[in-house]
């Protein structure tokens, strides 16, 4: 479950703060336009198959270098703060709640990368301009523990409603909104589901008893009951993680169970999108094009899942038996535009600390 934890810690309120811990290096590593090497700036949880890479140099020529600059939010801020002079040629790894503001500074160079056409129109959040390329998706939802709910004959939730009712009372565990993406996600979540309501939904999920901790990590792994096999060591059976959690929880398992030990609450789901776009300045930006290019192939789109656990946005890429035997497919989970996420996380995430954790 590693893949998740670093992504997931993005210090939403205070990106400038954690943008001086990146420990990616100068753009000029990256050599000139003729340079048969192509600099990947990322998040640290980036991971793809050397036979993959190894591939995409066979095709083109070029050879793939990757910087990982911390997580999702300190690796977008330093990108904004080196508009102009970037570190590398591509970046990928800001999702559809951060990514407003690359857009609104301009870091992007436009290109309309081959096999956009496979890709759904709702998940092209910037039609029309190809500023950014849509690589991989997934869901924010509600995790169960199936063992903890059988064990006592309670039917697990399947909504945001059904998290407030008294039979639920002190099990769920969030991660906070202010310092961690899935945080922010479920937050979204709410705020798509009640409107002007939200505070009052959280009102009354705080006096049921939710928990929030600082990130993922600890919700998952040090709350939550259903983590390792549905032997966590935490007494939560309910948390804020991810739809492609329960094939998380299974692979490398033999033999594989009958199913997953965790479970999905379907209609508490956000929808994440991780996106990819040329470098505006980028010193080889014709090797950037052929990555971005690469990035929406079938041979890395499939690539994805066991990598990263997160979907491909391909409509034509196949998953692994992992995904399809224990995974969910969310089809109506919630969204949002980025430019209103953009107006309002402020004051969304202020007013839920205020309500929520102070």
């Amino acid at each position: 479950m590693s893949t998740h934890a670093l992504r997931t810690t993005a210090a939403v309120t205070a990106l400038i703060a954690l943008a001086g811990t990146s420990t990616a290096c100068s753009s000029s590593d990256s050599g000139g336009e003729d340079s048969k090497t192509v600099t990947l700036v990322t998040h640290d949880s980036f991971a793809a198959s050397k036979s993959v890479l190894k591939d995409f140099t066979d095709r083109t020529g070029y050879r793939v270098k990757v910087l990982r600059g911390g997580d999702a939010g300190a690796a977008v801020n330093q990108t904004v703060l080196n508009k102009g002079n970037p570190q590398g040629d591509v970046f990928f790894g800001v999702d559809n709640t951060l990514l407003s503001r690359p857009l609104d500074k301009g870091v992007f160079e436009p290109y309309e990368a081959e096999g956009l056409g496979k890709v759904p129109r709702e998940l092209q959040l910037d039609r029309g301009k190809h500023r950014v390329t849509p690589v991989d998706s997934g869901e924010i939802c509600v995790n169960y523990d199936r063992g903890y709910f059988e064990k006592r004959k309670l039917d697990p939730p399947e909504s945001l409603a059904d998290l407030a009712e008294p039979e639920y009372k002190d099990l769920l565990v969030t991660s906070n909104a202010a310092t961690s993406s899935p945080g922010l996600g479920f937050l979204l979540a709410t705020v798509d589901e009640y409107g002007d309501g939200w505070q009052g939904y959280w009102k009354k999920l705080k006096a049921n008893g939710v928990e929030v901790v600082d990130g993922w990590e600890q919700a998952y792994n040090d709350r939550f009951s259903g983590s390792n096999g549905g032997k966590g060591k935490g007494d939560r059976p309910l948390v804020v993680s991810y739809a492609s959690s329960p094939p998380a929880e299974v692979m490398g398992k033999k033999p594989l169970p009958a199913q997953a030990p965790t479970g999905i609450a379907e209609k508490t789901c956000f929808r994440q999108t991780e996106f990819a776009g040329l470098l505006a300045g980028a010193r080889n930006s014709k090797g950037g094009k052929a990555l971005l290019d690469f990035m929406l192939s079938k041979t890395f789109q499939e690539d994805l899942p066991l990598q990263m656990f997160v979907n491909p946005v391909r409509k034509d890429a196949e998953l692994p038996e992992l995904f399809t035997k224990y995974g969910v497919s969310v089809d109506d989970a919630a969204t949002m535009a980025p430019s209103k996420i953009a107006e309002h996380r402020e004051q969304w995430v202020k007013a839920w600390t205020s309500l929520v954790v102070k």
